[in-house]
């Protein structure tokens, strides 16, 4: 365990509606929210929760529900980007704040997104990695360039099989496909933190009940729960991401009308931990805009 790990404290909050999220935090002052994405948890901000505390923040790094150490509830439909948002919001409220600043990478973004759609007032400021607006990524959708990029999130439809396939061999699936993206953002003993989350009862079907419920969610009720995001947004773009098209990265200005965008040319999908020092300076300028 490195020293920097040793000084953050562990925590579970309960976050309403029968669910228990575990935590980290560090340091003290107003508070700021990081959200991981698939197949991470708290450990995706091993760059950025040291020197985010240390800009002067109380910054809570969750395992997102159905990950490592927070509460698992059995079947898809308790992965709904509604309740994974009401999640967020019990969060904060959890540590006696009204609002707070909000991250999210991939999944987290995703889930960032839907909190500042669904619950604005919890949100002061919104920075996004890596993950394009939902009307974006509907958009995406009637692409072939970027249906191909998504395959995953289709084969990820089928019973048992995609939970079968990464676990098996110790996860070498997974890990390889982390490293096929980016060869330097993981080392060996960070693959194995992974593994050791992944292995938690639960987990991986948690994890991957995230792209089953949203893709059993019709077009027409996901653009009917869509509202524009009042909060100011910063979208940080990794642009050599081989997922996600980058011509997707930057929302419309009718649903994200206060828009910083951000472009970082040698990163990847894995933009917090390919240059951490070029992200981590983006969200203290962003969030320093807005101390009260």
């Amino acid at each position: 365990m490195s020293t920097t790990e040793a000084q953050l404290s562990h925590g579970d909050a309960d976050v309403g509606g029968g669910i228990r999220l575990h935590y980290v935090e560090a340091g003290s002052g107003p508070l700021l929210i990081l959200l991981h994405g698939f197949p991470e948890f708290w450990y995706s901000w091993r760059h950025q929760i040291g020197p985010l505390a240390q800009a002067g923040y109380h910054v809570v790094a969750p395992d997102l529900r159905g990950y490592d150490l927070s509460d698992k509830p059995r079947g898809w439909r308790a992965y709904d980007a509604g309740l994974l948002a009401d999640d967020i919001a019990g969060l904060i409220g959890s540590f006696g704040e009204q609002n707070a600043f909000v991250v999210g990478h991939d999944w987290g973004a995703a889930v960032a997104y839907a909190v500042a759609m669904g619950h604005p007032e919890v949100v002061k400021r919104l920075a996004i990695l890596n993950v394009p607006h939902t009307s974006r990524m509907l958009e995406g959708f009637r692409t072939l360039k970027q249906l191909r990029k998504s395959w995953y999130m289709f084969f990820f439809q089928i019973p048992r099989l995609p939970e079968y396939l990464i676990g098996r061999d110790d996860f070498s699936f997974a890990k390889r496909s982390l490293r096929s993206d980016s060869k330097d953002a993981f080392t060996d003993e960070d693959l194995e933190r992974y593994v050791e989350a992944w292995s938690k009862p639960g987990a991986l079907t948690g994890m991957i009940n995230y792209y089953r419920a949203a893709l059993r969610r019709s077009p027409r009720a996901t653009l009917a729960q869509m509202r524009p995001i009042p909060a100011p947004t910063m979208v940080i773009w990794g642009m050599l991401d081989r997922h996600l098209g980058s011509e997707l990265a930057e929302p419309s200005s009718e649903w994200v009308p206060n828009l910083r965008m951000e472009r970082i040319p040698d990163a990847t999908h894995w933009v917090q931990h390919d240059a951490p020092e070029r992200v981590n300076e983006l969200l203290i300028d962003f969030f320093g805009e807005d101390r009260s």
